[in-house]
């Protein structure tokens, strides 16, 4: 774990770290695969950060994995603070030149859901009811949560075929909301999305859907919860709209960034 440096001459055990770009470091301990004892991670911390300070490096990251729990307290001690959880590891932080305030990154403010707008060839809009949450007994658009890595307009076919096993192909981003102090405190992006299905025989998901079926779209406007609900109601319109020729989205150009050539998708409503 760790390794022997030379600093203010004489040797120290100090922690193995790796410089970031950014004037700080990283202990990643996920791959550490002797048992360390919390007294013996202390001293060495503290000694580390000593030996940080006097090189002039400022934000120390520690990337904790869950077995190595038991080190949190020795850290939080020293002046680290949480900065993110994943399933597996924590990631704590510190910020070593305590006369200038921190200028290390917020962990990621937003969650980013979707709602699919699918229309068949009779202009019904697929629609289902949850088995529990605020929207019990409401028909309801497919909606979901993007997950890590996943494009919008993937999201938005995945959580269609899981919820009703109708098999779609994206075709427009109509509209986003954004909203903050939502999950977990979080800011929350909602991207509503127009589907083409592809197929038309339900097969509801039944741990999560209640019921699904295809029904006429100005009867799902129409619901007294959707009109009670400004944003609800607005959403409808424009998927109202959109049925009948009246409202133009975004498409997906799929496209790449930067000199790393990395694929991204561009929502625009002119496709070069």
């Amino acid at each position: 774990m760790g390794s022997v440096e030379e600093a203010n001459d004489k040797k120290m055990e100090i922690l193995e770290a790796i410089e970031d770009n950014y004037g700080g470091v990283t202990i990643d301990m996920m791959k550490e695969e002797e048992p360390m004892d919390s007294l013996k991670f202390h001293t060495m911390l503290r000694t580390s950060i000593s030996h940080w300070r006097t090189t002039g490096k400022k934000g120390v990251w520690i990337k904790l994995p869950i077995e190595l729990a038991h080190l949190v307290e020795a850290a939080v001690k020293e002046g680290f603070w949480y900065h993110h959880a994943e399933p597996k590891y924590l990631m704590l932080v510190y910020w070593i030149p305590h006369e200038i305030p921190h200028t290390l990154p917020s962990n990621a403010s937003h969650r980013v859901g979707i709602g699919a707008l699918v229309l068949d060839h009779h202009g019904q809009v697929l629609v289902v009811k949850e088995n529990s949450g605020k929207n019990t007994g409401n028909w309801k658009l497919p909606t979901g949560v993007v997950e890590e890595g996943e494009d919008i307009c993937t999201a938005a076919v995945r959580e269609v075929q899981e919820e009703t096993g109708i098999e779609t192909e994206f075709v427009e981003l109509l509209a986003f909301r954004q909203s903050h102090k939502s999950f977990f405190g979080k800011s929350d992006l909602f991207f509503i999305c127009m589907l083409k299905p592809l197929n038309f025989t339900i097969h509801k998901q039944d741990a999560e859907i209640e019921e699904a079926k295809w029904m006429a779209i100005e009867e799902y406007a129409s619901q007294v919860k959707v009109n009670q609900s400004e944003l609800s109601k607005i959403i409808a319109n424009i998927c109202v709209a959109k049925k009948e020729k009246e409202y133009s989205g975004f498409s997906a150009l799929l496209t790449t960034t930067g000199l790393s050539a990395k694929k991204c998708y561009l929502y625009s409503t002119i496709n070069i």
